[in-house]
């Protein structure tokens, strides 16, 4: 099983937060392949699909973003090893509505992407990153992620949103190379253009 991993906090205090955006990217990827409900555990919810006749788990955390990787553990101590693993996170480092895919990097102090490295052992995995537009300064980056959007925004989130599940699909069709290829020559575009 391919397993895409949408990094977020739990509870409705947090859902429309810009740290929860990759659980709206699973969301969305759920609508599309009507995705059915799987087991899950205290420490993750759990959805299958098929993408590209590919079978896909869409995996979100329940613990908080800074624990994510405890929900992979326990997903491979009940499943075994996945057969490919994409973790989707928020990135403020990006504009708001860009993306960016990588087949390995740094968490770029993301915690949540730090947690799950302790899991993997490693850096060397798939990750696309959507962005969610840069705090005023350092000191207000941990509300920043914590706040929701502003109406304005909603129309490039929206679309970043639509384009975060089509690279999914692509990643799990083909692979992170072609994800790469398609959507972060995109992004590269886009920035050219502001």
């Amino acid at each position: 099983m391919r397993l895409v991993v949408g990094l977020g906090n739990p509870g409705e205090r947090y859902a429309r937060t810009r740290h929860n955006v990759a659980w709206w990217a699973l969301d969305q990827l759920a609508s599309r392949h009507a995705a059915s409900e799987a087991p899950g555990d205290t420490t993750y919810r759990m959805r299958h699909c098929r993408i590209a006749g590919h079978e896909v788990g869409l995996l979100q955390p329940l613990t908080f973003m800074n624990l994510s990787g405890e929900a992979l553990a326990a997903w491979r101590a009940r499943n075994g090893q996945e057969d490919g693993l994409l973790v989707v996170s928020d990135d403020v480092y990006l504009a708001l509505g860009l993306l960016r895919v990588r087949a390995s990097g740094s968490s770029g102090g993301h915690r949540g992407l730090e947690s799950m490295e302790a899991v993997i052992g490693g850096r060397d995995y798939d990750r696309l990153r959507i962005g969610v537009g840069a705090a005023e300064n350092a000191a207000a980056l941990k509300e920043h992620v914590l706040d929701e959007f502003a109406p304005e925004e909603s129309p490039v989130l929206e679309e970043a949103i639509r384009r975060a599940a089509d690279c999914t699909e692509v990643w799990a069709a083909e692979g992170a190379l072609a994800a790469m290829n398609q959507f972060n020559r995109r992004m590269r575009r886009e920035e050219s253009e502001t």
